[in-house]
């Protein structure tokens, strides 16, 4: 089966490989333009040239720049409804001078501009707000400002959001057993574990995610959500859901942080169960709407109905940014608390770094992981949003700083992105802290 490690890192969606894997030798960011390169056009496209499903060709590099920006004519989705409302103003003030902002990369001795690491990264959008203004936008490839991307494991911290506003609300009980809102995973691996500890992702699961091996769960997961087509004579799972009653339990729940996917599946099936509605329509009534988003959002669904919650979702850029920056002021966004800001304070409070080190996340030092977010403890209070290839929300509170990126790099695990990323953000912050704007 060709293609494995790229097809089961883009499938799963979860936002690092294994610290090991090494980037592929691959041609730039300029060379794989995907409107130079032609994809998909004609009527039809020629062969060479045509993106499909059936034969995973929108799983593979090059062909990645454009798929990403292109999901809904390739998989099945439901529409995430903004309403008839306003759209919700994002004050633009754009700076000439963040393209120069250089930093070392992790591990480097060669400073490297900020504009120098967009392209470093197969960078398709990226968006800085600073004091709720845009100072930076930039599109390259198959995306343009009304376009809308694939947000892959972003998705989760949506999701996990939902989640803790229904705890706000008494609505989930983060203590209680799964069990006590979804009972047919009663013979499962969550039989005894807690709202709380799926939310965490410190589950004790006999899962494996290894990208590279065609034994590995993730393969079974994926093909049972529909991300990958199923082999002649399947007779396994045919929704997530299905799946999720299959997993056993290794281990402990609630020690240790184990980045599994899975997690969110059931964190997903949470909101929907609680909530009455699907993952699309909740999306709708608790952010779309209110925030007055710029465009329609949708997201990937399954065989049943249900929303990926794992990675499917796909938005516009600036609309990523409103509800990143959202976050960032602790919930509160077109003149509306959108999440109550007991709720955002308790997952930029973080997880146990104590527990996240067992998930082996080299390039994040001291981090934690908290209700679907990645906190970085650092003295900015920065926390993430985070997807393969690339996709990130990055919210600094001290530099009242947003950023939000698209991507559709040959190289999946952020930890090979890192480098080049989180030391570019971090210079941007303390950029816009030493020169505000006039």
């Amino acid at each position: 089966m060709k293609h494995l490690p790229i097809m089961m890192a883009v499938a799963l969606l979860a936002p690092a490989l294994a610290n090991a894997q090494s980037p592929q030798a691959v041609p730039d960011a300029a060379a794989t333009d995907p409107v130079t390169l032609g994809w998909m056009v004609g009527s039809p496209p020629s062969p060479d040239r045509l993106i499909r499903f059936e034969d995973q060709s929108l799983l593979r590099f090059p062909q990645v720049r454009w798929s990403f920006s292109h999901w809904r004519e390739l998989m099945p989705t439901a529409e995430i409804s903004r309403g008839d409302g306003p759209t919700s103003v994002l004050p633009v003030a754009l700076r000439d001078d963040l393209d120069a902002v250089t930093f070392t990369p992790m591990g480097g001795t060669t400073p490297m501009t900020w504009e120098q690491s967009l392209a470093a990264n197969y960078t398709d959008g990226i968006l800085v707000l600073h004091r709720g203004e845009i100072v930076y936008e930039r599109y390259f490839g198959a995306l343009t400002a009304q376009g809308q991307h694939i947000a892959h494991s972003v998705t989760k911290s949506f999701v996990g959001t939902l989640a803790a506003m229904l705890i706000a609300e008494g609505r989930l009980d983060r203590d209680a057993l799964v069990t006590q809102y979804l009972p047919e995973l009663a013979d499962s691996a969550f039989a005894d574990a807690t709202v709380g500890q799926v939310l965490d992702m410190t589950t004790g699961l006999a899962y494996t995610e290894v990208y590279t091996d065609p034994d590995s769960d993730a393969f079974h997961f994926v093909r049972a959500v529909g991300m990958l087509p199923r082999p002649p004579g399947y007779s396994g799972p045919t929704t997530g859901y299905d799946y999720l009653t299959t997993l056993k339990k290794a281990g402990e729940h609630g020690r240790e942080f184990h980045y599994k996917s899975v997690n969110t599946e059931v964190a997903g099936w949470l909101v929907s169960r609680v909530s009455g509605m699907t993952l699309a329509a909740v999306m709708s009534e608790r952010f779309w709407r209110p925030m007055g988003m710029e465009r329609d959002a949708y997201i990937q669904v399954g065989s049943n109905g249900a929303g990926y919650a794992a990675g499917g979702l796909n938005l516009q850029l600036r609309d990523f940014g409103r509800f990143c920056e959202m976050m960032r002021n602790r919930g509160r966004f077109n003149g509306r608390q959108i999440v109550p800001e007991t709720v955002v304070a308790d997952i930029v409070a973080g997880g146990s770094p104590a527990a996240f080190v067992y998930g082996g996340y080299s390039t994040l030092p001291g981090w934690s992981y908290h209700d679907q977010w990645w906190v970085s403890h650092n003295p900015n209070g920065a926390f993430m949003a985070r997807g393969v290839f690339g996709q990130a929300c990055y919210a600094d509170p001290k530099a009242e700083m947003t950023i939000v990126r698209f991507a559709s790099g040959p190289n999946a695990g952020n930890a090979l992105i890192d480098p080049t990323s989180l030391p570019a953000y971090q210079a941007i912050s303390d950029h816009l802290l030493a020169v505000p704007a006039d």
